[in-house]
This record gives structure tokens, sequence and C-alpha cells, in this order.
């Protein structure tokens, strides 16, 4: 058997491309897997990232939305369309604040309390996970 560098080296590729661990291809009677072990120390970004969001989501003492699923938040309910919420904008218990799009399906993130919103945590279109902050209201 003759082995296709040029196909592990395009795995190898797609794993640096796709931030995965591990890749596994198979045709026929030859099964190629491919693997790598994630660093455990996170990069000098990461770590800048981490620190920002502990100062934003520990320091405040107003109501934290947070997200409900994993998912992909948007602030408008159309590209280019009227964002949901801005900052220092009034909003009242049960107004959407965004949506978290996960598997076509559009949620709708309602407001717990009446507030003003004191600050956007997320970017639109935005991968978010559970539990991670979406905006900050007073």
């Amino acid at each position: 058997m003759k082995i296709d560098k040029k196909l592990i080296k395009e795995l190898v590729d797609y794993l640096n491309e796709f931030n995965l661990t591990e890749l596994e291809y198979g045709q026929s009677d030859t099964k190629i897997k491919v693997s790598k072990k994630k660093s455990d120390i996170p990069n000098t970004n990461e770590i800048a990232q981490l620190s920002t969001e502990r100062k934003k989501t520990n320091i405040f003492k107003g109501v934290k939305i947070t997200s409900p699923i994993v998912g992909t938040a948007y602030l408008a309910p159309q590209t280019d369309g009227k964002k949901f919420i801005e900052v220092g904008k009034k909003i009242k218990k049960g107004d959407t604040v965004m949506i978290v799009e996960a598997m076509k399906t559009m949620n709708h993130v309602p407001s717990p309390v009446d507030g003003i919103v004191k600050e956007i945590c997320v970017e639109d279109g935005q991968p978010v996970e559970f539990a991670q902050v979406l905006a900050l209201l007073e």
C-alpha cells in the first residue's frame, strides 16, 4: 500500500482550518486518522479575552441576560434590520433582547425584567455558549 502524503497533508490542513483535534477519512479498505493534542494552555489572545469577560461579568451589579442554548446570536430579526436592543434603551420584561439560532431554529431571548440596556456583550452573528452573558441591564 502506498501512503498518499498529499491526502494526509490535506487532512492536517483541515484540522487546523476548522480547529479540530481529530479527523478520520475512509475509502474502500483504507482508513486514515489524523489527530493532534490540543494545548491545555490558552494563547495570549484567549487569556486577554477571558480576563475582559470576567471583568465585565464580575463587577456588574445589574441583571445579566444569558444565552439559554449554544448557538449563534443575532441582534436583529433580519440582516440589516432594526436591532432588538441598543445601549441606553429602556426595555420591558418579556421584550426580545436577541435571537439565538440553533439547528435552524430561531429562539427569542426575552428580558427577564424591566430595565435599561447597559451593555451588549456579543456581536451580531457571533457563536455563543450556554449561559454566556449576552447583555447587561440596569
